[in-house]
Order: C-alpha cells, then sequence, then structure tokens
C-alpha cells in the first residue's frame, strides 16, 4: 500500500527571498517547518542596522511573514531554534522574543555558534501547526 505526501514550498514577497538553495517555508499536512532567518530587510535585502534586539525584531518579522503565508500565525508556533553568535546577546533577544511570543511559549533550544550568515548576530528557525478550520 502507498501513500501520498504532499510537500508544499511556501515563498512570499513579505519576507527575504532565499540566499541559497531551500525554501522559505515548506508545509508537510498541517506543520510549517520555517527556514533560519537571519535579520535582513526583505525591502532591501540588507541586514538591518543595528543591535541583537533590532536583529531579532526583524528576524521574528520574517518568521510572522512566512508562516502567515502558510495560513498560521506566532501563536501557533510550537518549536524554535535560536542561534547567536555570543550568548552574552541571550537576555537582549530574549527580551524582545518575549514580546512575539506571550501566550503559549513555543518549546525552544538556543545554541552559540561561531558565525552567520551576512555577519548577523542572530538566526531562528520555526515550526508552527496550521490550525484546523
Amino acid at each position: 500500500m502507498s501513500s501520498s505526501i504532499n510537500i508544499e514550498a511556501i515563498k512570499t514577497a513579505k519576507a527575504p527571498q532565499a540566499i541559497g538553495p531551500y525554501s522559505q517555508a515548506v508545509v508537510l499536512e498541517n506543520l510549517v517547518f520555517c527556514s533560519g532567518q537571519i535579520p535582513l530587510d526583505p525591502n532591501t535585502g540588507q541586514i538591518v542596522k543595528g543591535d541583537v534586539q533590532a536583529q531579532t525584531h526583524q528576524v521574528i518579522k520574517n518568521i510572522k511573514s512566512i508562516i502567515e503565508a502558510a495560513k498560521t500565525d506566532l501563536d501557533h508556533v510550537v518549536k524554535t531554534t535560536v542561534f547567536l553568535t555570543n550568548l552574552q546577546n541571550f537576555n537582549e533577544m530574549n527580551k524582545i522574543y518575549g514580546e512575539y511570543f506571550n501566550k503559549i511559549f513555543p518549546a525552544r533550544s538556543t545554541v552559540q555558534v561561531t558565525g552567520l550568515p551576512r555577519g548577523a548576530m542572530v538566526e531562528i528557525e520555526a515550526i508552527a501547526l496550521i490550525p484546523k478550520k
């Protein structure tokens, strides 16, 4: 017995375009797997200026735009992974993160990495649930 798996690529102009061979997100059944987002301004394609808080705002705005294109929202994010180039920035990132995820907090991992694309200080990937209609 064979089953058909339907995977859909998500693409929106409201978030930065992929800078490599990957999708902004993919949908599998009722789950959205959002690729890691760095703080690129979708209008300019450049990293936003400012500190880790400014970059975290942009990263989460990018995630929000992508998952909304998949017909869900930040309230349905169930898991995130946060990559920081310096864990000294954890508290500052966390303040902004808490402004966006404030109902049921998603499960989360946070790790320090030696570098991120384009010199970003933060990258976040997310998994969200698409609610039943």
